[in-house]
């Protein structure tokens, strides 16, 4: 590898690296406030709210999974980056001015949900570049761009809150529809990358292939498994931390910084051991330490020892969201877009999922969704366990 090869990739990784930044803080300006979002300038009830909540990741992994099917044919990653982006830019910007219930939802489950494309199909490209200038460090250098993603969530939040305070939520998705708008231009000025040649098809129905497809869909079972309890106990932990270990809301709030402060040194530092270590063992590292979350937070019975179990949260996140994704691209290594928008999914599979366990637990105890969780960790470390990747054939020379 060159040293020209280096400073390129370099080149092409930066402007990605600010498309994550940009997407980040426009993510992060108006997720958390959607629910109060629409209780006050909408005045949703409490059921058409659940629809919304439901109907965005529903309609986000059917557009992306739609997009990522077709993306590995064509070299048409950026003109999809872009598209992504304005799509962004006019979801934003509607949401900024309509008030309309129902044209709200048209705009979410359409325009809202087509910006969703431009998480996996970032992530896409940058694979692409990385492959091709120093595969080695593929995850290293996903694991940075998720990073970076994480840092925008940390920033974000103060930012929406000064935003309200000054022209509330008009002014806040309109700050969100210009970052789309910058994520456009970005990606508009980017190269185009080659689309990587298709692997010939197997059409015996037992051969390697339909191995490899029964591997890759235990493998994204295994992930949704593991990523319903992030979003189950992204949900209860304010709570828990009220209603049953008497804590207060600053608490919460604490616990959750703590944790995003956590993820962000564990992300860069799993992404330098996978360049030592396999991803499989780092995986299951993180796999394990959700087990050793869980179980402490179900177990706790003040607020410093939920406290000090973010650590073991932190590493279960780091590794399951920022080393997920080249895992799946590596049992994908020609159809990156595909891979990606697979391992990106399991997210809002999760978030589907882990609605009606939250139910569950407001009405049996919130201690429940740690239990709940628990369960969903041990299933996906031992589904993850007993499914062994096995390296990709090498072409005859």
């Amino acid at each position: 590898m060159t040293t020209g090869t280096v400073t390129g990739g370099r080149r092409v990784l930066a402007p990605l690296g600010l498309v994550f930044l940009i997407v980040g803080l426009a993510n992060s300006l108006v997720v958390p406030f959607i629910s109060l979002f629409l209780a006050t300038e909408v005045h949703a009830t409490a059921v058409q709210t659940t629809v919304i909540l439901v109907a965005y990741p529903v309609s986000a992994v059917v557009a992306a999974w739609a997009v990522g099917r077709v993306s590995d044919r064509w070299p048409v990653r950026r003109p999809l980056m872009v598209g992504a982006s304005l799509a962004g830019l006019i979801g934003m910007g509607l949401t900024a001015v309509v008030r309309d219930y129902w044209v709200l939802l048209a705009v979410t489950v359409t325009a809202t949900a087509a910006a969703g494309v431009l998480f996996p199909q970032t992530f896409a490209f940058a694979r692409e570049v990385l492959a091709q200038r120093d595969p080695k460090r593929a995850a290293l250098g996903i694991s940075v761009l998720r990073t970076v993603f994480s840092i925008a969530w940390v920033a974000g939040p103060p930012v929406a809150a000064a935003l309200l305070a000054v022209g509330g939520f008009p002014l806040v998705y309109g700050a969100a529809a210009a970052m789309y708008g910058l994520a456009a231009v970005v990606a508009f000025r980017l190269p185009d990358a080659e689309a990587p040649a298709p692997a010939p098809a197997s059409t015996d129905a037992d051969g390697p292939a339909a191995g490899l497809r029964f591997t890759i869909l235990l493998t994204i079972v295994a992930f949704v498994l593991l990523q319903t309890p992030l979003n189950l106990g992204g949900q209860a932990v304010a709570l828990f931390t009220t209603e049953e270990l008497g804590g207060t809301v600053t608490d919460a709030g604490l616990i959750l910084g703590l944790c995003a402060a956590l993820e962000i040194p564990l992300m860069l530092g799993l992404g330098v051991l996978s360049t030592r270590v396999p991803l499989r063992v780092l995986i299951l590292l993180g796999a394990a330490a959700g087990i050793a979350y869980q179980a402490m937070a179900a177990a706790s019975h003040e607020v410093w020892q939920l406290a000090a179990a973010q650590l073991f949260n932190a590493l279960f996140i780091a590794a399951i969201s920022a080393l997920g994704i080249p895992y799946v691209q590596d049992l994908m290594p020609d159809r990156p877009g595909h891979a990606t928008t697979m391992s990106t999914n399991t997210f809002p599979m999760g978030q589907i999922v882990a609605g009606p366990l939250f139910g569950l637990a407001q009405s049996n105890g919130y201690r429940l969704a740690y239990v709940m969780s628990l369960g969903l960790c041990v299933l996906g470390f031992l589904l993850l366990l007993a499914t062994r990747p096995r390296p990709p054939a090498q072409s005859p020379e």
